[in-house]
């Protein structure tokens, strides 16, 4: 909530949705505060959606981010899953790209922020 509704201005009831129960949810712990997390949804059609990835401004930069979206995607790996999709902040895209994200689609608004999909293929044994 901190990152997404106080920092950014997302309405809180956009923050909170039908997936949270059945998303898997991994967190960053720095001596007992939780700096970041991020989610991940298996989709019906065997890919999976990254999403709600958001790390305290003062962790940023600090590889936190990395390291939530890396355990993810093997999470998916171990399930199966070969391609991830997230809804990338454009202010966000090049960190993405750095990790293997490809661009996909235009630019759209999404809670009033600039965003644009970026997807990621991956084989098993990545």
């Amino acid at each position: 909530m901190q990152v997404f509704v106080q920092e950014q201005g997302v309405p809180e009831e956009l923050e909170l949705d039908e997936f949270d129960s059945s998303a898997d949810h991994a967190l960053a712990y720095i001596q007992n505060q939780c700096v970041g997390t991020a989610r991940l949804i298996l989709r019906s059609d065997g890919r999976a959606q990254i999403g709600r990835m958001a790390v305290l401004r003062e962790f940023r930069q600090k590889g936190v981010g990395r390291q939530l979206l890396r355990a993810l995607i093997l999470l998916g790996k171990s399930r199966g899953i070969v391609e991830f999709e997230l809804h990338a902040q454009v202010s966000a895209i090049s960190f993405y790209e750095k990790l293997g994200f490809i661009p996909h689609g235009e630019v759209y608004d999404e809670a009033g922020i600039p965003h644009r999909n970026m997807i990621l293929l991956s084989k098993i044994n990545d």
